[in-house]
């Protein structure tokens, strides 16, 4: 049976992260996606200009339009932007007993540009956090999310996920991705077992929607493998995806990893 899996997260006209990065990364494990639009960005590689939020109520017609219709197997969960439009998602999904959800923190883009306001954080931690199978964040968002330093080193991430893990989910995945070195060390935590996730640094520019294309090949692949397989499989076609990055050629800045890199010919032109 093909998964139907719901992202809901904020546009990204430039293609390479929020909705548009999570459709790619479901269409490219093998998954039906679908998406409920939490904000309107004006960005591209090189940062992000401006965004519009939309209005809660809509934002929970859009999730009652999908639920009370089409079988959810997995959500994904990406900006939310405001504190109210994390409570009504929270609301919607508790009223509609969404399975599978995943939460990727989202704060802060690529370039730096902050993608919520304030009060919204609180809203992430208390509401959202909770209803989560298991929550994403990279190191500075682990830091906002239990309101303490950015670890620098996997012991320093081993006391923050215990942290994390306090707040709720049933998983953390705490990504290493910010670590100096050549490797990038990702921790699974299930509140008894912590599991190690090493791999090498891919070495690019393109890391535009790294952290959406993650959490969505989570969950496009949790309805039907286990908890530690999903994340495994997910990061490896994370890596996958950067390694292949070079054959795209989209934007000045930050450019997006290649989601169809097992899909598509080398070079179309060849």
């Amino acid at each position: 049976m093909i998964a139907n899996v719901l992202s809901i997260a904020g546009s990204d006209p430039s293609g390479g992260a929020g909705i548009q990065a999570d459709l790619k990364t479901f269409s490219a494990l093998g998954a039906y996606g679908m998406s409920v639009v939490t904000a309107l960005t004006a960005q591209n590689t090189r940062g992000v200009r401006s965004f519009q939020v939309v209005d809660p109520t809509f934002v929970a017609d859009q999730i009652d339009a999908i639920f009370e219709d089409v079988r959810v197997d997995a959500v994904k969960i990406g900006m939310v932007a405001t504190a109210e439009v994390a409570a009504v998602i929270a609301e919607r999904l508790r009223r509609h007993a969404a399975r599978n959800v995943v939460l990727d923190p989202v704060m802060v883009a690529k370039s730096g540009d902050r993608l919520l306001q304030d009060d919204a954080v609180a809203a992430i931690r208390d509401l959202l956090v909770p209803l989560a199978q298991i929550i994403t964040p990279n190191l500075p968002e682990a830091a906002v999310l239990i309101a303490g330093a950015i670890p620098a080193s996997l012991a320093d991430m081993r006391q923050t996920m215990r942290d994390l893990h306090r707040l709720g989910s049933h998983f953390v995945l705490l990504k290493g991705g910010h670590l100096a070195g050549d490797d990038s060390t990702d921790l699974l935590f299930d509140g008894v077992t912590m599991t190690e996730l090493p791999a090498h640094r891919i070495v690019t520019r393109n890391t535009h929607g790294t952290g959406c294309t993650l959490s969505a090949a989570i969950a496009a692949l949790l309805p039907r493998l286990d908890m530690v397989e999903a994340v495994r499989q997910a990061k490896a076609y994370l890596t996958a995806a950067l390694v292949a990055s070079d054959r795209l050629t989209v934007g000045a800045g930050h450019g997006p990893v290649h989601h169809f890199h097992a899909l598509w010919k080398q070079d179309s032109t060849e």
